[in-house]
């Protein structure tokens, strides 16, 4: 058994915490919760229903697809049952309350054969589902987390043996102490301090340069830095969502990345006027290229994101994006993610955000939101109205 029953219960500690703190709004009796989980995390799922039974919450529990239905589904599937969302569906988001994902996958390169636009056509079939949490997310009435639990398959890709994946996680979600909330509270502290500082600054654009990267992010009109709010189970990440129209230059994911049942690695990105006009894979490139042709947005930036070394105790790559893009290591890690932004990066009330608001801020719009990872040496330099450059991150740490 990957976990004993003693971190089992501070992993579903943790989640709840997480869950907790994602939402604005007090969770209370009878309010739903959808509990997604894989059949390998069918134990915590089990824990974790307990929990909102005592707590006088309705729990919903949705076991995933395993890796071969997900194949059938998209091989199979004709035009418009790829687009079919099941009756029911709509109703549910409109009345969820919280939402937890117990991820663990059987495959990761299982869709490796599928043409990647039957992929895109059925994300886009259900990006109005997930606007309606996010419209619910934005008026408090909705929060959401998520978390890795260890499978033969991740560790295989990680290169890694169950016992070491396992250890990663453990390591990673502070289940190794007495109090494991009690720490995720010291580092919601700490980076809260941080992104006080980070907000504290008029920044024209910041300047990312490493080895491959030699980017412009321009973080544009009422944005602020957010991060370790409890939506991901690690997290460690501070970020904002900028305004894709002020993106320029070249952006390179030397870390890997696995994607809808594809493996990629070496993404190499050039941007003009916002949009990527040069995509490259290393492998993958066809993928990434139709990925990244998913709709209009898929080809700008959604999110631009730094990890502190100091927070993360993450230091091997573990195949999965939850884990990757919250690396820490010797040098922290940068990403961007092409595609969907965050409305809860808006510096005022997000509630009141309406989609042309959005646009005309340059709030990124698209069914995709996809994590490409940097963990090469880099220095961070902000580029303040007044003129003046202020280096914020470097060695793989914020200069606060």
């Amino acid at each position: 058994m990957a976990f004993t029953e003693t971190q089992l219960e501070k992993y579903a500690d943790v989640l709840l915490w997480g869950l907790k703190t994602a939402r604005t709004e007090r969770y209370k009796k009878n309010d739903i919760i959808l509990i997604r989980y894989d059949l390998d995390a069918m134990k915590l799922a089990e824990i974790l229903q307990a929990r909102f039974l005592d707590m006088g919450m309705n729990p919903i529990l949705r076991l995933g697809l395993t890796s071969v239905m997900e194949l059938n589904f998209y091989a199979k599937a004709g035009s418009r049952q790829l687009v079919f969302v099941p009756p029911g569906d709509e109703e549910l988001c409109k009345n969820l309350n919280g939402s937890i994902y117990l991820h663990a996958p059987q495959s990761l390169t299982h869709l490796g054969g599928i043409d990647p636009k039957r992929i895109g056509k059925t994300l886009v079939a259900r990006k109005p589902l997930r606007e309606i949490l996010e419209r619910r997310e934005e008026m408090g009435a909705f929060g959401w987390t998520l978390c890795t639990f260890p499978t033969a398959e991740l560790a295989k890709q990680a290169k890694l043996s169950m016992r070491q994946y396992a250890n990663q996680i453990i390591k990673a979600c502070y289940l190794d102490v007495d109090d494991p909330v009690g720490e995720w509270r010291i580092i919601y502290k700490n980076a809260g301090a941080i992104k006080k500082w980070m907000n504290s600054m008029d920044v024209k654009y910041y300047h990312v340069q490493s080895k491959d990267c030699d980017l412009m992010v321009t973080p544009g009109e009422k944005r602020r830095w957010i991060g370790i709010s409890g939506h991901n189970i690690p997290s460690f990440e501070l970020f904002l969502s900028p305004d894709w129209r002020g993106t320029e230059g070249v952006y390179f994911a030397n870390q890997p990345s696995f994607r809808s049942g594809n493996y990629v690695e070496g993404v190499r990105l050039e941007f003009k006027k916002g949009s990527a006009v040069k995509i490259e894979a290393e492998v993958g490139e066809d993928f990434t290229i139709k990925q990244i042709a998913m709709d209009k947005g898929a080809c700008r930036v959604g999110e631009f994101s730094l990890t502190d070394k100091r927070f993360s105790r993450i230091d091997k790559f573990m195949a999965d994006t939850l884990f990757d893009e919250n690396y820490g290591g010797r040098f922290g890690n940068c990403h961007i993610a092409v595609g969907a932004s965050y409305s809860d990066t808006y510096d005022g009330n997000a509630a009141k955000l309406t989609k042309e608001m959005k646009k005309k801020l340059g709030f990124n719009d698209s069914a995709l939101h996809w994590d490409l990872v940097n963990t090469e040496k880099k220095t961070v330099t902000a580029h303040l109205a007044s003129g003046k450059e202020v280096v914020i991150y470097e060695d793989g740490m914020f200069k606060y």
